[in-house]
């Protein structure tokens, strides 16, 4: 719980916070750097936690300075939270950016009444964002969540050597395709093409599905982990400029409050549904705990045709907030 609430904590202020330091041209690529963090964060603790857990191995219990004797798996929490109360003293190296897009006169915080208003008026849009996107995330948490579980029960790995696996393609495969969403949305909106962020969302929900119907079907560990690969890439994929798109799109004084919203969708639907999704289907459809892969695959067949159509919904009437003119290629590329 107290991971959540620092975590709910960091994406309405940072994301208000960049938008404030870089121009709306220059907007995707510093939010897609930080996008990273959780691709990064989610490799390497893999990967960490995977060596603690080899290097424990035999161990009952070992005697940590001011800490006493700790069970391995308590230690493994702890060598894995340290490195947030290191970067954590680097937040108070950031200064206060001022503040774009809205009168200097100071004001009070916008009505819930108001920001409520605004979202009905251009409510496809935020459907596409607000609700569209967390489907794709209920595939991305579905996946980190089980696929070392996969690796273990029907390939027969041990645990330290699923973690390191799947820990080197998170921190790959999910930091490339955040790094990528931009380059593709620019290539789309070069040809025209207004809706680039949504329709980039579209294309990422789509191969993630795609690949993640197909994990649970090949033989060898190797292949299945290339599918888990493609997946990782895709379903980051639209990330930067889904945030790119919510931040453009709305007046200043609501992003702080736009932003929180996204969070409580994306983690309600996709962080407490996806992990629970799979594990409900292997249990209750499948009663097999080795059917763990194709219970993935049929919560993503099911989920990302949802996410396909929200996200689609939403493309023409992006396309007429965001560029009232009609000339996506004269617009500043994100």
């Amino acid at each position: 719980m107290g991971v959540g609430f620092g975590e709910a904590s960091v994406t309405p202020a940072s994301w208000s916070l960049l938008a404030d330091y870089f121009r709306p041209e220059r907007l995707a690529r510093p939010v897609s750097f930080f996008l990273m963090g959780p691709y990064l964060g989610a490799g390497l603790a893999l990967i960490l936690g995977a060596e603690i857990i080899d290097w424990t191995r035999n161990m009952d219990t070992l005697t940590v300075p001011l800490l006493g004797e700790l069970r391995p798996w308590q230690f493994t929490f702890i060598a894995v939270g340290i490195p947030g109360l290191l970067v954590a003293g680097l937040l108070a190296t950031i200064a206060e950016p001022p503040r774009m897009g809205r009168a200097d006169v100071p004001r009070a915080a916008v009505p819930w009444a108001e920001v409520r208003a605004y979202l009905m008026q251009h409510k496809r849009v935020y459907g596409a964002l607000l609700l569209g996107v967390p489907f794709i995330v209920v595939m991305l948490y579905g996946l980190q969540a089980w696929v070392p579980t996969f690796l273990v029960r029907v390939h027969e790995w041990d645990l330290a050597r699923a973690g390191r696996a799947y820990g080197v393609i998170a921190l790959v495969a999910g930091s490339a395709g955040v790094l990528s969403g931009p380059y593709l949305g620019n290539w789309l909106r070069d040809r025209g093409r207004q809706d680039y962020p949504l329709r980039v969302a579209v294309i990422g929900a789509g191969l993630a599905m795609a690949s993640l119907v197909a994990v649970p079907w090949p033989a060898q560990a190797e292949l299945a982990l290339g599918l888990v690969a493609l997946a990782s890439f895709a379903v980051t994929l639209p990330m930067a400029l889904v945030t790119y798109a919510l931040q453009t799109a709305t007046p200043n004084l609501m992003r702080g409050v736009v932003a929180g919203l996204y969070v409580v969708t994306v983690n309600v639907m996709g962080l407490a549904l996806g992990p629970t999704l799979v594990a409900l289907v292997t249990d209750y459809v499948f009663h097999d705990p080795k059917a763990v892969g194709f219970s993935l695959a049929l919560v993503s067949g099911v989920m990302g045709p949802i996410a396909m159509l929200l996200l689609a919904s939403g493309m023409r009437p992006y396309a007429r907030m965001v560029f009232p003119a009609g000339d996506a290629a004269a617009a500043p590329r994100p």
